[in-house]
């Protein structure tokens, strides 16, 4: 009876979470984490293979990036603004602002991240597309 009710609560808690895209082609692996006060840092390798996209999604903090590998595309909610980072480029995401990042490439793009999010928040949290024509 209780997993049932795990399973039903579960369902109840992310039933708005259909409508948000999915990632595809990403993979991830955390190299280090810590707190200091109410801030959550974690440093993050993030993959994109060929092809593949992060979903459409925001972060509660700040994130900085350096891409390692490849090309990086993003595009904000407005569809029409869009950023191209090569390798050895940084970059900035402000809180809740809303974007997709693809591999329009042939080759993996890998990027390490600083996350500097609230004490508690998840890396990420998913968007549904914001009505652009592509993911």
């Amino acid at each position: 009876m209780r997993i049932v009710s795990a399973v039903v609560a579960a369902l109840l808690l992310f039933s708005g979470v259909a409508s948000a895209t999915p990632s595809r082609g990403v993979t991830g692996k955390i190299l280090a984490q810590w707190t200091v006060g109410d801030r959550d840092y974690v440093v993050r390798e993030i993959t994109i293979n060929p092809g593949g996209s992060t979903g459409w999604h925001h972060h509660d903090g700040t994130l900085y990036a350096l891409v390692k590998k490849g090309v990086l595309t993003r595009t904000e909610s407005d569809c029409t603004t869009t950023f191209v980072n090569r390798r050895g480029d940084t970059l900035i995401e402000q809180p809740h602002q809303v974007h997709i990042g693809r591999n329009l490439g042939t080759s993996p793009m890998v990027l390490e991240v600083l996350y500097v999010n609230p004490a508690g928040a998840p890396l990420s949290r998913d968007e549904p597309n914001p009505g652009c024509s592509f993911d």
